[in-house]
């Protein structure tokens, strides 16, 4: 190869390796969440949930979709708006439960389908129920064994909350 041959190529590879490091931090940032000493989800938004972990325990691939409802509160004297709902992976689906039981979503995974923005205000003194469904069929007969997904809400702010479920997928 000629000496400018190898120098573009190497240019043009220092720049993906710099775009894929910049693009994956800029990814988790935008996610992240803190852990405590005991493994408790420490979140950097208003919003303050009673609970964030459920483990299903052993759950069977025959038996289907499983659910979890998680409360999510806004104690504060403003008003919080959530702007995304995310989950970590394909199988697992959110729902943000209105006061008069009616829902917006689903949301989802980032990258595999459209997640729509949720745009919702949680007034001062109001709560929400956070709707975590999880498919244990999603992915097939390899899908058996420990899984652990999370649901992160990012309010306006760009403060997050996180959900986390856990279960042991049987066939």
């Amino acid at each position: 190869m000629k000496p400018k041959t190898i120098v573009i190529t190497l240019v043009v590879c220092l720049v993906l390796i710099v775009f894929f490091v910049w693009d994956s931090s800029k990814r988790g940032a935008s996610t992240a969440s803190v852990q405590g000493a005991d493994g408790e989800n420490i979140s950097n938004s208003l919003l303050t949930a009673p609970e964030t972990l459920y483990d299903f325990r052993t759950i069977s691939m025959k038996n289907g979709n499983v659910n979890k409802d998680f409360q999510v509160a806004n104690s504060t004297n403003k008003d919080i708006t959530v702007k995304t709902v995310i989950t970590s992976c394909m199988c697992t689906k959110a729902f943000v439960v209105r006061p008069d039981n009616s829902t917006i979503g689903p949301f989802g995974m980032p990258g595999m389908s459209y997640v729509p923005p949720a745009n919702e205000v949680i007034k001062a003194g109001e709560s929400r129920v956070i709707r975590v469904v999880y498919d244990p069929n999603a992915h097939g007969p390899a899908g058996v064994g420990h899984i652990d997904r999370f649901v992160t809400l990012t309010d306006s702010s760009g403060g997050t909350i996180q959900f986390e479920i856990k279960a042991l997928v049987t066939p």
